[in-house]
């Protein structure tokens, strides 16, 4: 586990993206938990889907951006590390692809959230 951030903490690029990654997850989960309970039983995710009841999921599916954000940290953080020594640059565009995929998440999630409440 030590060595799962050996490259994070010495690259400014790959550290600055994953800690705004995790900190744009984490607060997506924390203002999801704090809406959760106003949210109406069926939400719009799937939108493009066509109109009707194929767009709608379950209050609880409001978390998988969240979560599959978080999976693609955790996999981009193995992956970076593992080629950090023989390919820094791709290394580095994992971890902003991290952070892009971190922020369109975000954005997802905080829309959503806006335009049911």
């Amino acid at each position: 586990m030590k060595d799962l951030f050996k490259y994070a903490k010495t690259d400014k690029i790959i550290r600055m993206s994953l800690q705004a990654s995790g900190a744009l997850i984490f607060g997506e989960i924390v203002y999801t938990l704090v809406v959760f309970f106003s949210l109406p039983p069926l939400v719009p995710l799937f939108n493009q889907l066509p109109w009707g009841e194929e767009r709608l999921g379950q209050r609880f599916e409001i978390f998988f951006p969240a979560l599959i954000a978080l999976l693609f940290l955790f996999i981009n953080l193995l992956v970076l590390n593992k080629l950090y020594e023989r390919l820094p640059l791709i290394s580095r565009i994992l971890g902003i692809t991290t952070l892009l995929i971190s922020v369109l998440s975000f954005i997802f999630i905080i829309q959503t959230l806006h335009i049911i409440l």
